[in-house]
């Protein structure tokens, strides 16, 4: 089998090239001609997640849902000694010819018992970087994104606790951390922000909620000023970076660039020890009386452990210099910004307290002690998932409704 579009061939190295669970819903939806409704049931996963797939799947090998229906179905009984089987629409077909290829895309359309543990959902960039996402439950989208140096699992609590009650967590690995590709150059907010364009976009998520934790907050701030609010309801900034988080003589309440240096310097000599050191101010485990957990330490570490070192030491120069003072005027949606008021990181004064004056209609929300991380240890977790996610219906202000 070879897909043709306009003199151009394409082999079963396309179809090598699409993750397994890509090929799974165009075989399920194409070859054994199950509904969407079916193959989401098949496959464990929701209809939009199928439809979101198979969209995905299609546009990778360029073809329409019309041409591979026709040529799947046309090559179910292909006669011996005949001339290639074709499904043809305008300078495009698909030619299956003989029974043995029509089973060999039945093969690498279906992903073997092996590859099946590895299946990962990702998206491909303009730039080629491929971002691993996270698709779960279904409903009104809430999307994720993380800080730095973590990873999309940062936020696995809270998307399980929204997708458990009716809504659809979305939440991806930044371009340079975790699962994504570790791209060498695009690792910047700019970059991020596309990035997450593109998620959106390849989802096809509308009415969503933004929620972004410290660098991921920056990411969304950048993502709404820089691709506007037609997909997006509301907004949550946790922690987050903007509006600027380096001092300068505009921002006298921010941090030295003298402490974003060490950062650098503690990446670059011995970021493992860097990352152990940097959890105890993170979740706040270094003030009196607390109670530390060191699973909660060694999951920061392993999560800043999977960041590319290019990815890594770019990202503190993007989370730290980028300024958002004038992103923040145009966000025309409600905004959730929440802070603690013993962040270490990304202290309160030059964040939240001054974005929350710059967005037209925001809600400035203060966790009194809370940390940098507070969304991930107790008590402030508990506190920020009520937030979220209110046991009372009518008090859902930030992921119901509008």
């Amino acid at each position: 089998m070879k897909f043709l579009l306009d003199n151009e061939s394409l082999s079963f190295e396309t179809l090598r090239r699409l993750s397994p669970e890509h090929r799974q819903v165009l075989l399920e939806c194409h070859c054994r001609h199950s509904s969407v409704a079916e193959a989401a049931a098949r496959l464990g996963v929701s209809a939009e997640t199928v439809k979101s797939r198979i969209h995905y799947a299609l546009r990778a090998i360029r073809l329409t849902l019309e041409e591979l229906e026709a040529a799947s179905s046309a090559a179910t009984h292909p006669r011996a000694g005949k001339a290639p089987v074709t499904a043809a629409v305008d300078a495009r077909h698909v030619e299956f010819t003989d029974a043995n290829q029509h089973r060999r895309f039945l093969h690498w359309m279906k992903p073997t018992s092996n590859r099946r543990r590895y299946m990962m959902s990702t998206i491909t960039t303009k730039d080629g970087a491929r971002i691993f996402y996270k698709d779960w439950g279904s409903g009104r989208p809430v999307v994720f994104s993380h800080g730095w140096p973590l990873n999309a699992d940062a936020w696995d609590p809270q998307a399980n606790l929204v997708a458990s009650n009716g809504y659809r967590a979305v939440v991806h690995d930044r371009r340079g951390h975790g699962r994504s590709t570790q791209t060498w150059g695009g690792n910047d907010m700019d970059s991020y922000a596309d990035d997450l364009a593109a998620l959106m976009d390849e989802l096809d998520l509308s009415d969503a909620v933004l929620v972004g934790h410290s660098t991921g907050g920056g990411e969304v701030v950048r993502y709404l000023a820089r691709h506007g609010t037609s997909r997006v309801a509301k907004a949550v900034l946790l922690g987050a970076v903007p509006p600027l988080m380096l001092k300068t003589d505009a921002n006298p309440e921010g941090t030295p660039i003298e402490a974003f240096d060490a950062i650098r310097a503690g990446v670059a000599s011995d970021r493992s020890a860097f990352y152990k050191d940097l959890s105890a101010a993170f979740y706040g485990f270094n003030r009196p009386g607390a109670k530390v957990s060191e699973g909660k330490r060694n999951e920061f570490w392993l999560q800043g452990m999977q960041v590319g070192f290019k990815g890594a030491y770019d990202c503190v120069k993007a989370f730290s210099e980028t300024d958002f003072t004038d992103d923040l005027p145009k966000i025309d949606i409600p905004v959730l910004v929440a802070h603690g008021d013993d962040d270490q990181i990304v202290p309160i004064v030059a964040a939240a307290e001054t974005s929350s004056n710059l967005v037209k209609d925001a809600t400035l929300k203060v966790y009194p002690g809370a940390p940098h991380g507070l969304s991930m240890v107790a008590p402030f977790k508990d506190v920020f998932d009520a937030d979220l996610w209110p046991s009372h219906a009518a008090e859902r202000q930030y992921i119901s409704p509008c």
